[in-house]
């Protein structure tokens, strides 16, 4: 069973997951209507991502005997300046993402829950591979300074990312 706050901070979670998932596919979409259709995908991936990450939770909760309660999305951001600088707000979204991992892990250590503890290392090992890889493509873009035909064949290899849940 879970604690009371333990219950509340998970749900203040999966509403931050599924945030993620819809930040994400407003970025997806304002990337399809500039034609970069790789990057587009890129988002619609990742947006299907935070979908499982919210589920995953979702379905945690219950199992442990709480309940899920979702409250209301705010409208997320649809028009950007640049790739970069919407890949940049991409990496701030997942540093706050980690940051309220690192919280909701410290309530878990401290209410002695091994068991939410457990479950959340996979999120704290996540959020390391989901900056890493937002901070690559930055790095990446600013080689080829956001533009042209680097562009354009970064946006061709993005095409070809899946999402695959595992198991």
């Amino acid at each position: 069973m879970l604690s009371r706050k333990l219950q509340d901070a998970l749900n203040e979670q999966i509403n931050r997951e599924f945030f993620s998932e819809y930040f994400y596919l407003s970025m997806s979409a304002y990337l399809e209507s500039v034609e970069l259709e790789g990057f587009a995908n890129y988002f619609n991936v990742q947006a299907q991502e935070e979908h499982f990450h919210a589920m995953k939770m979702f379905n945690f909760v219950h199992d442990k005997g709480g309940r899920v309660l979702l409250k209301a999305l705010k409208e997320p951001r649809a028009d950007f300046k640049s790739v970069i600088k919407l890949i940049e707000e991409a990496l701030d979204h997942e540093r706050y993402i980690t940051k309220s991992i690192n919280e909701l892990m410290d309530i878990a250590i401290k209410e002695n829950d091994h068991s939410v503890k457990s479950f959340l290392e996979w999120y704290v090992d996540e959020q390391v591979e989901e900056e890493a890889t937002m901070s690559k493509l930055i790095a990446k873009l600013k080689l080829i300074n956001g533009e042209g035909l680097g562009l354009l064949t970064l946006d061709n290899e993005l095409l070809t990312r899946t999402f695959t849940p595992e198991a």
